[in-house]
């Protein structure tokens, strides 16, 4: 599992970017947000998931929210 922020979000297009916590950019479509809704999603937003290939580079899925704070 990786980890990193949400760094843009393109909501009129589905999809955005997360920089990844080892420096890089990965591509994430709406499609492969889990456990919440796209649009509930914000830049900056601390977030885990998965990567795979993809003929573009690397796609980030299963994109979680990561909770913190939560007392």
């Amino acid at each position: 599992m990786h980890t990193g922020k949400i760094k843009k979000l393109v909501r009129e297009r589905g999809f955005g970017f997360i920089s990844d916590t080892d420096g890089r950019e990965v591509f994430f479509h709406q499609s492969s947000v889990v456990e919440t809704q796209f649009d509930a999603l914000a830049e900056g937003q601390d977030v885990e998931f998965e990567v795979e290939k993809s003929p573009k580079g690397p796609r980030a899925i299963s994109v979680k929210v990561v909770q913190t704070g939560i007392s």
